[in-house]
């Protein structure tokens, strides 16, 4: 089961995180923001890899609180009956919001699909009436709640641009995520380059390609300086760094037998 910590004072301690890291809360007054987390409107939960968190998009239900990343990850959305992957979402982000009965939550649905962790992830869980409340309220909150619903399209439509030829579709991938984390304000300290937890594994659900396919391309890339991979114990030699951001659109409009370090044809 979930760990569940509800005490005032580690409620005042995930009130500043979510006002220091979370894009849906930076910078918010954390005695505002406290007014409406009181009680029992907000918790920690540890999710472990490899449990359903829920399934979206479940004909008339609804969620009654919203996740907010903190750290670890990332959270995948899983479709079926293809098993894509069509949604990452890493700390500083949000998900559950296309199921909460408020805003676009109350008319954006899917195809019912997986939410799961795919690392062990700490989130704060917020109920929905204080989501709400502030939706209603703040025009700061909901201009970045609208936004979320907005990225979520956006990733999508660069998944829609994964087309056959392996090196396009790895771009699109990235590209999505880049443009994702970068309007959610995730920018390393170089704002050209972006470093993201994201295992052979998942790129190969999100591009329905092989994963020796997905290899190739990642050496191919890190050959021509375009990322590089990050070894790492603590990560689990999963990080890749994006070296050259703007360099991915060209790869991203190319077709086949157009990128020269691809091997085949």
């Amino acid at each position: 089961m979930p760990n569940r910590i509800s005490s005032v004072d580690s409620s005042k301690n995930w009130v500043d995180a979510l006002t220091q890291s979370s894009f849906l809360f930076r910078g918010f007054d954390a005695a505002w923001l406290g007014h409406y987390l009181s009680g029992d409107r907000l918790s920690h939960e540890k999710l472990y890899s490899n449990r359903p968190i829920y399934t979206a998009f479940r004909p008339n239900e609804s969620l009654d609180h919203l996740y907010a990343v903190i750290s670890g990850g990332p959270v995948i959305v899983r479709s079926t009956p293809l098993d894509r992957i069509i949604a990452l979402t890493y700390p500083g982000g949000c998900f559950g919001m296309r199921n909460l009965d408020v805003s676009y939550g109350e008319v954006c649905r899917s195809f019912p699909s997986l939410v799961e962790a795919y690392k062990t992830t700490d989130v704060v869980t917020i109920s929905v009436h204080a989501i709400q409340s502030m939706y209603e309220e703040s025009d700061v909150f909901r201009a970045r709640y609208g936004l979320l619903f907005e990225l979520r399209e956006k990733f999508q439509y660069h998944l829609l641009n994964c087309g056959t030829y392996p090196p396009q579709a790895v771009a699109s991938l990235l590209r999505g995520i880049i443009y994702q984390e970068r309007l959610l304000g995730h920018e390393t300290t170089d704002p050209d380059v972006f470093v993201f937890d994201l295992p052979v594994d998942i790129i190969a659900r999100a591009c329905q390609l092989n994963h020796r396919t997905v290899e190739q391309v990642i050496k191919g890339m890190t050959q021509i300086g375009m990322i590089e991979t990050v070894k790492s114990s603590d990560s689990g030699g999963d990080l890749i760094r994006v070296l050259n951001p703007e360099g991915l659109k060209e790869v991203y409009g190319t077709t086949r037998d157009k990128v020269s370090w691809w091997p085949l044809r």
